[in-house]
């Protein structure tokens, strides 16, 4: 009897818990290295390349054509991990790749509207902006 009530108060403090942290839990070790930046989402990449303007729309095409690379690369899935979206609020599944992965270069020079960003002269620049 005293182990029923005792996951029964287990399971009320799982339900009352907050969404963040819910989806902070789901996601663990892979959320503790995005937040580190030993992975990151392809919108960090956006961010990091001065690209945060681009729409919604054009970030996730971009991510999806990370994916495909990655999984022609890999030949499986990448990790993921849950975010809040940035705009909506909506908590999101999302790919996380390692900041030197080749799939979110490939992404960059597939995809049309971030091709302009795959070009060598930009990414010098972009490089002695950081310097």
């Amino acid at each position: 009897m005293r182990i029923t009530a005792q996951l029964r108060r287990i399971h009320t403090a799982a339900r009352q818990v907050s969404k963040a942290l819910a989806y902070r839990t789901r996601s663990g070790l892979i959320a503790a290295a995005v937040e580190q930046g030993t992975l990151i989402r392809t919108g960090d990449l956006l961010d990091r390349l001065g690209a945060d303007d681009l729409k919604d729309g054009f970030k996730s095409w971009y991510g999806r054509h990370v994916k495909k690379a990655y999984v022609a690369a890999n030949g499986r899935p990448p990790v993921m991990v849950w975010a809040r979206h940035r705009t909506t609020g909506k908590w999101i599944h999302v790919a996380a790749y390692s900041p030197f992965d080749i799939a979110l270069y490939i992404g960059l020079a597939t995809y049309k509207q971030t091709a302009f960003l795959a070009q060598p002269a930009f990414f010098q620049a972009a490089y002695t902006e950081a310097a």
